[in-house]
């Protein structure tokens, strides 16, 4: 009955998705949905897109095993991601009129910037495309008792994804998000209430965390441990700024107004229930203690079992149907997103330029073809990495930390920023970041502060550094002016 359940979800999603492809007749309709989304379905869209794998399934778990002070990147700091775009970008976002982030990099700067911080940004998602795939992945895996592995249930993930993204573009991510922001918030809802009585009221549970010291948010007085605190707030509430699913959003609003609202509400609904996860999360040990064994295993991965086999071994059918209807939603509407970004910036930014004769239909073709080929892509990037989502995700973001966010930022806000400037700031970010991860990574300045720093610094040199001006061509006179 529960994976008959899920196959039907499954279905119906895809068939949301594929409906919403009927609504496709051009590549603006593919990228940005023609910009006509209303507020609530802008806010879903942000919402759901936020609200994946790694929320439900591994932030949980590293509250439970970390505290309040080791989900400093997510919740906090991606809550306040969608606050700072709503407040300082948005609106820059949606009055110049693009189609993808890259396309401000070549608004602003050159198209030396624009192919630099595009590669940039796409490879970024590699690591979270490839969190949402695993994640699916473990849902078969555990569903199935284990006869389907963890690798071919993120073989299984990746088709389905494809399979209905393809067709409909942000069409079908706007409104398979619609549909499972819904799932989410009822299902979830639901799970936690019986939770909390098997656990003897949420009292219980709350006071079991704070004797366990779970609600430490600071670190000790340690300079190291507070760079490390605050490089991981950064990584995620700025880092993740210059990110496409995040300018998509903005930009298929149907005016700026929506687009600011949109934001700001679905940063507000993501952070107040991100914590409901962590809560049924920590519910799970005080239900059973046993579960806090899966942090000792070598295997990062394997703490974010906890809520799985939680609902498995402990709840009644209705539970377990609504629980992973809840979590496939989670799941498939962020990995939708996380599919369709790079593969946006990719195709307009990177490949385009070299055909700028492409037709329409054309352009299509090539959109879908690089969806295909980014997803084959982050299928390998999955099956060969043993972090678990949460940390695949803070690392995807510090790509876009030390390379793209200096150049966004100053691109809007100083008038002297130039493109020289930007080139230098990318280049010197990530061969610093680069060096320090790889020479120094426990040093007690982060890597991605160091590489922030460089590139903050290159655009200050390659932006103030005085240029030679031109120098005039020397006048020669006509032959016939002195007679």
């Amino acid at each position: 009955m529960l994976i008959a359940s899920v196959v039907l979800y499954l279905l119906i999603t895809i068939a949301i998705g594929l409906w919403a492809a009927k609504r496709v007749h051009n590549s603006k309709d593919y990228l940005v949905a023609g910009r006509t989304l209303p507020l609530y379905i802008t806010t879903a869209t942000v919402f759901a897109t936020w609200f994946g794998a790694e929320t439900v399934l591994s932030v949980s778990a590293t509250f439970a095993r970390d505290g309040l002070g080791g989900v400093i990147a997510d919740p906090f700091g991606s809550s306040f991601c969608l606050l700072f775009v709503a407040l300082f970008f948005a609106r820059a976002f949606y009055r110049m009129d693009l189609l993808t982030i890259g396309d401000f990099y070549h608004k602003r700067y050159n198209k030396t910037v624009e192919v630099t911080t595009s590669i940039a940004i796409t490879l970024s998602y590699l690591g979270w495309t490839a969190a949402q795939l695993t994640a699916l992945g473990l849902v078969f895996s555990v569903l199935s008792g284990g006869k389907i592995s963890l690798e071919t249930g993120i073989y299984i993930s990746a088709a389905i994804v494809l399979g209905y993204t393809i067709w409909g573009g942000m069409w079908s991510v706007a409104l398979t998000d619609l549909f499972q922001s819904v799932v989410i918030l009822v299902g979830l809802t639901a799970v936690a209430w019986l939770v909390s009585d098997m656990a003897g009221g949420a009292s219980k549970v709350v006071a079991a965390a704070a004797e366990a010291g779970k609600f430490e948010f600071f670190p000790k007085a340690n300079l190291k441990d507070w760079l490390a605190f605050a490089a991981a707030w950064i990584t995620m509430s700025i880092g993740s700024i210059p990110q496409q699913d995040v300018f998509q959003r903005v930009t298929s609003a149907k005016d700026e107004k929506t687009s600011i609202r949109g934001c700001l509400l679905g940063g507000a609904i993501y952070f107040a229930f991100a914590f409901v996860p962590i809560f049924i999360a920590y519910a799970a040990l005080v239900i059973d203690p046993g579960f806090a064994k899966l942090f000792a295993n070598e295997d990062a991965r394997e703490i974010q079992r906890i809520l799985p086999e939680l609902i498995l071994e402990r709840t009644p059918l209705w539970a377990q149907v609504v629980f992973f209807g809840a979590l496939l939603s989670a799941i498939l509407s962020t990995a939708s997103g996380a599919l369709m970004a790079p593969t946006a910036l990719f195709t307009e930014n990177v490949l385009r330029p070299f055909a700028p004769r492409m037709s329409d239909r054309q352009f299509l073709l090539l959109l879908r073809v690089v969806l295909v080929t980014f997803t084959l892509a982050a299928l390998l990037f999955g099956l060969n990495s043993k972090s678990t989502m949460y940390e695949m995700v803070q690392n995807a973001y510090k790509v876009t930390l030390v390379s793209c966010i200096v150049p966004l930022a100053a691109g809007i806000y100083w008038k002297r920023a130039n493109g020289t400037g930007a080139l230098i700031s990318v280049v010197f970010g990530l061969f610093s970041w680069g060096v320090a991860e790889v020479t120094a990574s426990d040093a007690l300045i982060p890597p991605q502060l160091v590489g922030l720093a460089f590139s903050m610094l290159g655009m200050g040199l390659g932006s103030l550094v005085p240029r030679p001006s031109p120098q005039p061509h020397p006048h020669h006179a006509h032959p016939d002016s002195h007679r």
